[in-house]
């Protein structure tokens, strides 16, 4: 393996040994035995094929379908910090679709529910790209603001036009059984993880081997010499990133409901759309290996739960780990692209 390939996978490694060095140090400092509550944290992720497949994979799907809808908009210089929003109103959508489809046969009412999310999704994140394109605004912002507003809209649909029908709790009613994904005997792992990989392994294709791919990383890379020297109509290939970023995102929403909760309710995400940026970010915005960080995030989250009840330790503590993840992969990049500067920068001892 060469170098140049091997420093992403080492950066990645260095950050996931960051992040639970971290986390060990906390935990010690707070009282806990870190050997103790890691041990407890693998046992929920990995003891058993239960806890691999029904908490671990579970969580990871929605994390690997919305982070590939960052990395693709990442990829062309777009910052959809939005989709947690977009996921939420894939939701929405999924869960309308699904109430409604009770006598449809299975794989057309799963299909009208995947693609009534997608389509939300995209709904979504249009707002922020007009206002990008018509007006300049940054898409940082907009789809950051718009997570909140979903979280609104959700809040309203389940107390109103969505409750479920003996109008007591907030939430829906179930989705039809027919738009429901089948489930692995023995485990909730659903569906929807072939879905996942699919996608993965189809962006990865779209990304190395086509000319929207090429076009996508130069417009991403440098917009300038993207549209004045290849001819790249850049903000065109932009908003078109974002826009499929917003399908994926929203489709994560589709799949929830459908493989998951089956019913819509308030705080149906836990930072599905936050944590996917780590994911993208991590795996270098490559979507091979957002299966793997996918994967890892999700097993964070479920042995939170594990090590919440084997060792006391509160599951938030698994965030510490998170956040030093991400802080390290980015200090890599921030110094990868000062080494990279300076030795452009040298000069030639010739």
């Amino acid at each position: 393996m060469t170098g140049k390939r091997l420093g992403p996978i080492l950066t990645a490694l260095t950050a996931v040994g960051a992040g639970f060095a971290v986390l060990a140090i906390g935990l010690a400092a707070s009282g806990y035995d870190p050997v103790v509550a890691l041990g407890a944290l693998g046992r929920g992720a990995f003891g058993s094929w239960y806890a691999f497949g029904s908490a671990t994979l579970v969580r990871a799907i929605p994390l690997i379908l919305l982070g590939l809808g960052v990395a693709l908009a990442f990829r062309g210089g777009a910052l959809n910090i939005g989709a947690e929003g977009q996921f939420y109103a894939g939701a929405i959508a999924a869960t309308w679709v699904g109430i409604h489809v009770a006598a449809w046969p299975s794989g057309l009412a799963i299909g009208a529910v995947w693609s009534a999310a997608a389509v939300a999704g995209v709904i979504w994140i249009s707002v922020p790209v007009l206002l990008k394109v018509r007006f300049g605004v940054m898409e940082v912002i907009s789809t950051l603001l718009l997570n909140f507003v979903a979280e609104a809209a959700v809040s309203y649909a389940v107390t109103g036009p969505l409750q479920e029908a003996k109008r007591v709790y907030p939430q829906s009613d179930p989705i039809a059984a027919s738009a429901r994904l089948p489930l692995l005997p023995g485990s909730r792992l659903h569906g929807g993880i072939v879905v996942a990989v699919v996608l993965a392994v189809i962006l990865w294709v779209l990304f190395t081997r086509t000319r929207w791919g090429f076009r996508l990383k130069a417009a991403g890379l440098s917009p300038e010499a993207a549209r004045v020297s290849g001819g790249i109509p850049v903000l065109r290939v932009v908003a078109g990133a974002l826009l499929w970023s917003g399908a994926l995102a929203g489709l994560g929403g589709g799949v929830e409901i459908s493989g998951v909760t089956y019913t819509l309710f308030q705080n149906l995400s836990p930072g599905y759309g936050f944590t996917a940026i780590a994911v993208a970010l991590l795996a270098r915005l490559n979507p091979l290996g957002i299966i793997l960080t996918g994967t890892l995030f999700g097993a964070l989250e479920a042995g939170a739960q594990g090590m919440q009840r084997e060792a006391g330790v509160p599951a938030v503590a698994v965030q510490v780990a998170e956040a030093t993840i991400i802080l390290a992969v980015l200090l890599a990049e921030v110094l990868a692209r000062r080494a990279a500067a300076r030795s452009i920068s040298a000069p030639d001892p010739a």
